[in-house]
């Protein structure tokens, strides 16, 4: 390469045969892969006065589907009990396609469990907030979560697990 007076850059290297090799990572399609709403309890549930203590869990799932295409779900369960009574229960399971092409190996697993989640994450929320609506109660607006932040702190704790040794 050299620099032209104007600050132009110009290359004397020959140009490349064409094939794109930029790293690309995008959603293809995204989807209710599952979707379970309980309401065991009603109608006696709607009376209860008290406002029901909520437990959320979350597990992401990443699997090969095709050659640079990888599937992610993000599986939401929610229980929520009112007074020792079970109010509703909600086991939601949304899936998105990512196509990844040219991406360094070390930089997929990050992407497919911390960004991908992150990106599925608004529209699952939706859903399960219309669910729960649908339900006859208030809708569940979840909190956004730091999935990038949960990769990490997860990536660390495995990584110092790797290195605890025991003795038998």
């Amino acid at each position: 390469m050299s620099e032209q007076d104007d600050g132009i850059i110009t290359s004397t290297a020959p140009f490349s045969n064409g094939e794109d090799t930029a790293p690309a990572a995008g959603l293809i399609s995204q989807y209710v892969k599952d979707l379970s709403f309980e309401n065991p309890n009603a109608p006696a549930i709607y009376q209860t006065q008290s406002a029901p203590s909520i437990d959320v869990q979350f597990n992401i799932g990443a699997n090969q589907v095709g050659e640079d295409v990888h599937e992610i779900t993000l599986r939401i369960e929610v229980r929520a009990e009112s007074e020792g009574t079970v109010a509703f229960l909600v086991d939601l399971s949304f899936a998105g396609l990512f196509g990844l092409r040219n991406i360094p190996a070390e930089h997929i697993q990050p992407f497919l469990l911390g960004e991908a989640p992150r990106l599925l994450f608004p529209f699952a929320r939706r859903v399960l907030a219309d669910a729960v609506r649908d339900g006859g109660f208030p809708p569940l607006m979840l909190e956004p979560i730091d999935f990038g932040a949960l990769y990490l702190q997860q990536a660390a704790q495995q990584q110092a697990n790797v290195g605890v040794t025991g003795n038998a």
